[in-house]
């Protein structure tokens, strides 16, 4: 008499799916880990711009800022513009650090933001976190922090982020950078903490690629060229605000 068997293949095919399942999940599970807490990269030590920062308290104690100022701050594109030169009608402070990321605008937020008491904040950062590696995420998190500080603390102030630039040297990261201006731009238009203006893309050419006639030799920093593309997309808005407050 022959007996059925196909119970006990039923079972063996099972016993056979969940060890499968198993084995499956036993190697994806990790990865899958790792991809939903991606690690956060180390913000620098701020403490490396000790000298600046003393320099700023140098110039202030020297020569009386002026109220209602237009307050530059950022990193080296910040710092290397000649924003006096640029807008000479306006009470400018321009208080750039070279290789600053956002991080180091919150660290130093009470010596180069909230003592100004500034009208508006023109605000570029966040080249130099893309570049070292921080992703969208941990960068929009910096950007939040500083803007909810600003609004406690001086709820008045108008503050403009300028998008992170395409550059040839960092042409490489301009996928990065684009999403981190995106993400910034959204959280502009929804918080209404912050205006985003986009300073990216007048310096792309008609191939779509950073125009090398806007830079300076590194492939890093503007030219003067390339500053005068940004101070004519500032300067509109930067008048019509200064004009309604007086």
């Amino acid at each position: 008499m022959r007996h059925n068997s196909k119970p006990e293949n039923f079972e063996r095919t099972n016993r056979f799916h969940f060890l499968y399942i198993f084995l499956l999940l036993l190697f994806i599970f990790p990865s899958l880990c790792c991809l939903s807490t991606a690690a956060k990269i180390d913000d620098p030590n701020p403490l490396r711009f000790q000298k600046e920062i003393k320099r700023f308290a140098w110039q202030d104690a020297k020569n009386s800022y002026p109220e209602q100022a237009v307050l530059f701050i950022g990193s080296s594109s910040i710092y290397c513009w000649k924003t006096a030169r640029d807008f000479p009608a306006l009470p400018v402070i321009n208080r750039g650090i070279a290789s600053a990321q956002i991080s180091d605008q919150n660290y130093y937020y009470d010596s180069i933001v909230k003592r100004y008491k500034p009208a508006r904040i023109i605000f570029y950062c966040g080249d130099n976190d893309v570049a070292a590696g921080k992703d969208t995420v941990q960068i929009l998190a910096d950007f939040k922090t500083f803007t909810l500080r600003l609004k406690k603390d001086l709820p008045h102030t108008n503050l403009l982020f300028l998008a992170i630039k395409p550059s040839p040297l960092r042409w490489w990261l301009w996928d990065k950078m684009s999403q981190t201006n995106h993400a910034i731009k959204n959280y502009c238009k929804h918080s209404e903490l912050c205006t985003f203006l986009d300073t990216a893309t007048p310096l792309l050419n008609t191939k779509g690629l950073p125009d090398e006639d806007l830079f300076a030799e590194d492939g890093l920093h503007l030219n003067s060229d390339g500053y005068n593309i940004w101070k004519n997309l500032l300067t509109p808005g930067l008048v019509k605000d200064t004009n309604q407050k007086l």
